[in-house]
């Protein structure tokens, strides 16, 4: 087993590698088709193994899962299909016994609409105490019958969502920027920012190591609550442009700091500090890097690198303006290449747009018809989409700071796109009128062993088929890149071991190369260089090769291919 640092080390969070499980489709410990929390247990050594440290979990509160979990009914409990507190407790320890930290989502921005705090706010009636701890209006027009602003719902349709009284009569609206059922919370009310003090304290005093922040320049709202622009098709503005009144509002600095003194309240204690990681997709660069200014949050993903085409040029624009915010403000970047709510990397490396380009300010440039929630009609060519994603993962590995890893991401799996539409369980494919199929093809569950469905996923006896059907990953299970030592799993455990006993890799500062315009090539202080090359194949710089994303033929790089050499 892999050895790990002291839990009490830190600042860990700044080199940390984290490993995302997403529960539903992780590993099913009773057989009945969901992931749950005996499920990970189960599996932490393979994680131990892999060499991460530390695992983050995606929502397991209790929930109607409209959207996979993000629909909390409950803060402090465990979704019955998942397990129970006393599961989530042994976990905890369990996670801890192999040197590893854990992290839970916190998903602050909306509750769930079965949430008893909103069932009160809904009988309670127009300006009652309960309905403030969400945002209710009247709306406009001669009855109230226009939503009260012009804003839209991230997954498609109005923003706002009209009651009706006990005798049948439409009232107020309520604001959702997400689904129908995902209620917003009003941040401006005392009891929602006490109700969350409690909940960061529940978990901390359960052992949690931090909380990854589900949209976390969604909070605040503008006073008022304005109407947004619109953007070029004449539509009501979901871009998160400065001064949007959706986004990024000053509210969210006080947020912040309050958090992050209920998190310093726990430095002292036997499992050291706890940390926050912030989801926000912001550009530029220091417009995200002011969320991990000194005493807010300890970091946030830089999800520019998660967008970004695969091209020498952007992939350098993403970096060097990230590592210069980040440093302008004492925080290390966190690198991200997928998640559970993006393509599978193997599947948008393969594809012919990858991303959006970044110039050298760090802007992304739109591509005029490119959607990267809505890629399935574009082709796959899945042997250059692993041959690229294998590169990015040693060039992920290699830069300064943190890194996070999907599950699956190891096994190198791809997007399963042709799941039946009767399978489809993302709010998006419904608020689309069945136009955008959402994420579901992200969130299949993982292959273990075996040559068929449901390949290990779920323990014996097995009672239901997995939750989301499994295309024939045979052979990308875990069972069989055990047995291949050229397999994804073999260079993500290689790149793992390499980099927390190399004193270059982690936290800290690369130096630019000069290798032409197709190459991305950088050192770190002692004697570690990585190369990247994203056009024909090239000569190797002098150096030993500690670990290559590939066969090197005849000692030269090939075509998206990437190495890691010892220069001293």
């Amino acid at each position: 087993m892999t050895t790990h640092r002291a839990l009490t080390e830190g600042p860990w969070w700044r080199d940390a590698v984290v490993y995302q499980i997403y529960p539903r489709s992780f590993a099913d410990g009773n057989g009945d088709g969901t992931g749950d929390v005996t499920g990970i247990i189960s599996r932490l050594d393979h994680l131990a193994d892999l060499g991460v440290d530390a695992i983050w979990i995606s929502p397991w509160y209790p929930s109607p899962l409209a959207d996979g979990g993000y629909d909390v009914a409950d803060y402090r409990d465990i979704d019955p299909r998942f397990g129970t507190l006393d599961q989530a407790d042994e976990l905890i320890a369990a996670t801890h016994e192999r040197g590893l930290r854990i992290i839970i989502d916190l998903v602050p921005n909306h509750s769930s609409d079965e949430h008893v705090w909103f069932q009160q706010a809904l009988a309670a009636g127009p300006g009652s105490p309960e309905r403030d701890r969400y945002i209710f209006r009247d709306g406009r027009g001669d009855s109230g019958e226009i939503p009260p602003n012009n804003w839209r719902a991230m997954f498609g349709g109005p923003a706002w969502e009209r009651v009706v009284d006990a005798d049948g009569n439409p009232e107020q609206w309520y604001l959702h920027m997400f689904d129908i059922k995902q209620p917003d919370w009003n941040w401006e009310n005392p009891e929602v920012v006490a109700e969350f003090d409690d909940v960061l304290r529940f978990w901390f005093d359960r052992g949690v190591d931090g909380f990854r922040v589900d949209v976390a320049d969604s909070m605040g709202k503008a006073t008022g609550l304005p109407d947004v622009d619109l953007d070029a098709e004449g539509l009501p503005s979901l871009a998160k442009y400065p001064g949007s009144p959706m986004w990024d509002q000053p509210i969210l600095e006080s947020i912040q700091r309050r958090w992050r003194a209920i998190a310093d309240e726990y430095a002292e204690s036997e499992l050291g500090p706890r940390v926050f990681v912030s989801e926000a997709y912001l550009s530029p660069a220091p417009r995200l890097a002011s969320y991990v200014a000194p005493g807010r949050l300890h970091t946030t993903f830089n999800f520019d690198a998660l967008l970004c085409e695969w091209t020498a040029a952007s992939q350098r624009n993403v970096i060097t303006n990230a590592l210069a915010a980040h440093e302008e403000v004492g925080a290390a970047c966190t690198w991200v290449l997928g998640n559970h709510d993006n393509v599978r990397v193997a599947s948008r490396f393969g594809k012919p747009v990858t991303g959006v380009p970044f110039d050298a300010e760090g802007a992304a440039v739109p591509v005029p018809g490119f959607n990267k929630d809505d890629t399935g009609h574009l082709p796959t060519d899945l042997v250059v989409g692993r041959r690229r994603a294998r590169a990015a993962a040693l060039l992920e590995l290699a830069l300064p700071g943190g890194a996070y890893i999907y599950q699956g991401e190891e096994l190198g799996l791809d997007e399963v796109e042709d799941l039946p539409e009767s399978v489809l369980q993302d709010p998006t494919w419904e608020r689309s009128g069945h136009t955008i199929r959402g994420r579901d093809g992200c969130r299949v569950p993982i292959p273990w062993s075996g040559d068929r469905p449901p390949f290990g996923f779920s323990s014996e006896p097995v009672t239901a088929e997995p939750w989301l059907p499994m295309p024939d990953w045979s052979a990308h299970s875990v069972e069989t890149q055990e047995a291949d030592d050229s397999s994804f799993l073999w260079l993500y455990r290689r790149a793992l071991a390499a980099r927390r006993h190399d004193p270059a890799l982690g936290d800290g500062t690369l130096t630019w190369n000069d290798s032409g315009a197709d190459v991305l090539d950088f050192s770190r202080e002692p004697g570690f260089r990585c190369v990247v090359n994203f056009g024909d194949p090239i000569d190797l710089p002098e150096g030993e090769v500690i670990l290559a994303s590939g066969p090197l033929a005849d000692g030269r790089l090939g075509s998206d291919q990437a190495v890691w050499l010892r220069t001293d």
